[in-house]
Protein backbone atom coordinates (compact mmCIF):
# COMPACT_ATOMS: atom_id res chain seq x y z
CA UNK A 1 0.00 0.00 0.00
CA UNK A 2 1.72 3.60 -1.12
CA UNK A 3 1.71 6.25 1.49
CA UNK A 4 -0.99 8.03 -0.25
CA UNK A 5 -3.63 5.54 0.61
CA UNK A 6 -2.32 4.09 3.78
CA UNK A 7 -4.45 4.78 7.23
CA UNK A 8 -2.67 7.45 9.38
CA UNK A 9 -1.37 6.29 12.36
CA UNK A 10 -3.15 8.76 15.30
CA UNK A 11 -1.55 10.07 18.54
CA UNK A 12 -3.38 7.81 21.06
CA UNK A 13 -1.94 9.69 23.73
CA UNK A 14 -4.82 12.67 24.29
CA UNK A 15 -1.99 15.15 22.20
CA UNK A 16 -3.92 17.88 20.26
CA UNK A 17 -3.96 16.63 16.51
CA UNK A 18 -4.30 18.05 13.36
CA UNK A 19 -4.50 16.55 9.59
CA UNK A 20 -2.08 19.22 7.97
CA UNK A 21 -2.54 19.40 4.12
CA UNK A 22 0.98 20.15 3.17
CA UNK A 23 4.54 18.57 3.43
CA UNK A 24 6.61 21.66 4.08
CA UNK A 25 8.40 20.80 6.81
CA UNK A 26 8.60 23.76 8.25
CA UNK A 27 5.25 24.27 9.08
CA UNK A 28 5.27 20.37 10.60
CA UNK A 29 8.19 22.07 12.96
CA UNK A 30 5.74 24.59 14.21
CA UNK A 31 2.74 22.89 14.64
CA UNK A 32 4.93 20.76 16.97
CA UNK A 33 6.58 23.28 18.75
CA UNK A 34 2.73 24.34 19.57
CA UNK A 35 2.04 21.01 21.29
CA UNK A 36 0.27 19.83 18.04
CA UNK A 37 0.73 16.71 16.17
CA UNK A 38 0.96 16.99 12.64
CA UNK A 39 -0.79 13.78 10.30
CA UNK A 40 -0.31 14.62 6.87
CA UNK A 41 -2.75 14.42 4.51
CA UNK A 42 -0.97 14.39 1.32
CA UNK A 43 -2.02 14.56 -2.45
CA UNK A 44 -2.61 11.14 -4.32
CA UNK A 45 -0.50 10.50 -7.01
CA UNK A 46 -2.65 11.67 -9.45
CA UNK A 47 -3.96 15.37 -8.31
CA UNK A 48 -1.98 18.16 -9.52
CA UNK A 49 -1.34 20.34 -7.07
CA UNK A 50 1.10 22.85 -8.39
CA UNK A 51 -1.91 23.47 -10.24
CA UNK A 52 -3.77 25.07 -7.26
CA UNK A 53 -0.75 27.73 -6.66
CA UNK A 54 -1.13 29.66 -10.42
CA UNK A 55 -2.31 32.91 -10.36
CA UNK A 56 -5.38 34.01 -12.38
CA UNK A 57 -4.53 36.85 -14.44
CA UNK A 58 -4.42 40.72 -12.79
CA UNK A 59 -4.89 38.80 -9.15
CA UNK A 60 -3.99 40.84 -6.30
CA UNK A 61 -1.50 38.72 -3.73
CA UNK A 62 -4.16 38.67 -0.94
CA UNK A 63 -7.03 37.49 -2.67
CA UNK A 64 -4.25 35.13 -4.69
CA UNK A 65 -3.34 33.80 -1.05
CA UNK A 66 -6.55 33.13 0.52
CA UNK A 67 -8.09 31.37 -2.87
CA UNK A 68 -5.45 29.14 -3.16
CA UNK A 69 -5.66 28.33 0.98
CA UNK A 70 -9.71 27.88 0.18
CA UNK A 71 -8.51 25.41 -2.58
CA UNK A 72 -6.02 23.64 -0.76
CA UNK A 73 -8.25 22.97 2.51
CA UNK A 74 -11.27 21.94 0.14
CA UNK A 75 -9.04 19.31 -2.08
CA UNK A 76 -7.82 18.05 1.55
CA UNK A 77 -11.37 17.26 2.73
CA UNK A 78 -12.40 15.70 -0.42
CA UNK A 79 -9.38 13.43 -0.51
CA UNK A 80 -10.01 12.56 3.62
CA UNK A 81 -13.48 11.78 2.44
CA UNK A 82 -12.17 9.69 -0.36
CA UNK A 83 -9.76 7.59 1.40
CA UNK A 84 -12.31 6.96 4.42
CA UNK A 85 -9.62 8.09 7.19
CA UNK A 86 -10.90 8.99 10.71
CA UNK A 87 -12.24 12.39 10.76
CA UNK A 88 -10.84 15.28 12.24
CA UNK A 89 -9.20 19.17 12.30
CA UNK A 90 -8.32 19.62 8.93
CA UNK A 91 -5.60 22.83 8.21
CA UNK A 92 -4.39 24.52 5.31
CA UNK A 93 -1.85 27.11 4.66
CA UNK A 94 -0.06 29.09 1.80
CA UNK A 95 2.87 31.43 1.58
CA UNK A 96 3.58 34.32 -0.84
CA UNK A 97 5.77 37.08 -1.59
CA UNK A 98 4.55 40.70 -3.04
CA UNK A 99 6.39 43.34 -4.14
CA UNK A 100 4.69 46.38 -5.82
CA UNK A 101 1.74 44.67 -6.10
CA UNK A 102 3.40 41.55 -8.09
CA UNK A 103 3.02 38.10 -6.55
CA UNK A 104 6.94 36.43 -6.37
CA UNK A 105 5.98 32.40 -6.11
CA UNK A 106 8.53 29.58 -5.80
CA UNK A 107 11.37 30.34 -8.69
CA UNK A 108 11.09 27.90 -11.46
CA UNK A 109 14.83 27.38 -11.91
CA UNK A 110 18.29 29.24 -10.36
CA UNK A 111 17.94 32.09 -13.04
CA UNK A 112 14.43 33.29 -11.71
CA UNK A 113 15.57 32.75 -8.65
CA UNK A 114 18.34 35.55 -8.99
CA UNK A 115 16.17 37.57 -10.76
CA UNK A 116 13.87 37.43 -7.57
CA UNK A 117 16.34 37.96 -5.20
CA UNK A 118 18.02 40.91 -7.49
CA UNK A 119 14.62 42.21 -7.16
CA UNK A 120 13.90 41.73 -3.50
CA UNK A 121 17.22 43.81 -2.73
CA UNK A 122 17.58 46.76 -0.51
CA UNK A 123 13.62 46.85 -1.09
CA UNK A 124 10.44 46.22 1.95
CA UNK A 125 8.09 43.67 0.54
CA UNK A 126 5.35 41.98 2.30
CA UNK A 127 5.05 38.28 3.38
CA UNK A 128 1.22 37.44 3.11
CA UNK A 129 0.29 33.33 4.25
CA UNK A 130 -3.63 32.60 4.70
CA UNK A 131 -4.47 29.54 7.26
CA UNK A 132 -7.87 27.67 6.65
CA UNK A 133 -9.28 25.25 9.15
CA UNK A 134 -12.25 22.78 8.70
CA UNK A 135 -14.11 20.52 11.20
CA UNK A 136 -17.21 20.06 11.88
CA UNK A 137 -18.66 20.93 8.54
CA UNK A 138 -17.31 24.23 9.05
CA UNK A 139 -14.81 25.95 7.63
CA UNK A 140 -12.28 29.11 8.47
CA UNK A 141 -9.67 31.43 7.18
CA UNK A 142 -7.45 34.27 8.61
CA UNK A 143 -4.52 36.27 7.05
CA UNK A 144 -1.15 36.97 8.25
CA UNK A 145 0.58 40.25 6.68
CA UNK A 146 4.35 40.98 7.19
CA UNK A 147 6.96 43.27 6.10
CA UNK A 148 10.36 42.61 5.91
CA UNK A 149 13.07 44.92 4.85
CA UNK A 150 16.36 43.13 3.22
CA UNK A 151 19.54 45.01 2.55
CA UNK A 152 21.26 45.26 -0.35
CA UNK A 153 22.37 42.44 -1.81
CA UNK A 154 25.57 41.70 -4.27
CA UNK A 155 25.68 39.62 -7.06
CA UNK A 156 27.92 37.59 -5.61
CA UNK A 157 25.82 36.88 -2.49
CA UNK A 158 23.18 36.10 -4.32
CA UNK A 159 25.09 33.80 -6.90
CA UNK A 160 26.23 31.83 -3.52
CA UNK A 161 22.59 31.99 -1.70
CA UNK A 162 21.12 30.17 -5.18
CA UNK A 163 24.09 27.39 -5.48
CA UNK A 164 23.27 26.57 -1.91
CA UNK A 165 19.82 25.71 -3.17
CA UNK A 166 17.86 27.24 0.04
CA UNK A 167 15.87 29.39 -2.35
CA UNK A 168 14.01 26.57 -4.44
CA UNK A 169 10.29 25.64 -3.14
CA UNK A 170 10.06 29.44 -1.46
CA UNK A 171 7.98 32.11 -2.39
CA UNK A 172 10.30 34.84 -3.39
CA UNK A 173 13.17 32.72 -3.47
CA UNK A 174 13.95 32.53 0.21
CA UNK A 175 13.86 30.99 3.85
CA UNK A 176 13.90 33.52 6.57
CA UNK A 177 14.80 30.29 8.74
CA UNK A 178 17.90 29.84 6.92
CA UNK A 179 21.05 31.69 5.54
CA UNK A 180 18.79 34.38 4.37
CA UNK A 181 17.89 35.55 7.72
CA UNK A 182 21.56 37.50 7.91
CA UNK A 183 20.11 39.74 5.48
CA UNK A 184 17.08 41.08 7.22
CA UNK A 185 17.36 44.39 8.51
CA UNK A 186 13.96 44.25 10.11
CA UNK A 187 10.48 43.12 10.07
CA UNK A 188 7.40 44.06 10.89
CA UNK A 189 4.27 41.62 11.78
CA UNK A 190 4.89 37.42 12.59
CA UNK A 191 7.77 36.03 12.15
CA UNK A 192 6.18 32.25 12.65
CA UNK A 193 3.64 33.87 9.58
CA UNK A 194 6.85 34.56 7.77
CA UNK A 195 8.40 31.27 8.12
CA UNK A 196 5.10 29.49 6.77
CA UNK A 197 2.43 29.42 9.32
CA UNK A 198 1.54 32.64 11.50
CA UNK A 199 1.21 31.44 15.15
CA UNK A 200 -1.53 34.05 16.67
CA UNK A 201 -4.14 33.43 13.05
CA UNK A 202 -3.04 29.44 13.96
CA UNK A 203 -4.09 28.87 17.29
CA UNK A 204 -7.04 31.16 17.19
CA UNK A 205 -8.40 29.38 14.11
CA UNK A 206 -7.60 26.33 16.10
CA UNK A 207 -9.40 26.87 19.35
CA UNK A 208 -12.73 27.89 16.63
CA UNK A 209 -12.29 24.38 15.80
CA UNK A 210 -12.24 23.20 19.16
CA UNK A 211 -8.09 22.94 20.09
CA UNK A 212 -7.85 24.79 23.14
CA UNK A 213 -3.51 24.73 23.15
CA UNK A 214 -3.09 26.65 25.83
CA UNK A 215 -4.79 25.55 29.13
Amino acid sequence: MNDAAAPPDLPADGRPWVYLASQSPRRQALLREWGVQPVLLLPDPHEDAEALEAPQPGEAPAAYVRRVTRAKLAAALARLRRRGWPGGVVLAADTTVALDGAILGKPADADAARAMLARLSGRTHEVLTAVAVAAGGRRWLRLSRSRVALRALAPAEIDAYVASGEPFGKAGSYAIQGRAALWVRRIVGSHSGIVGLPAFETGALLARAGLALLR
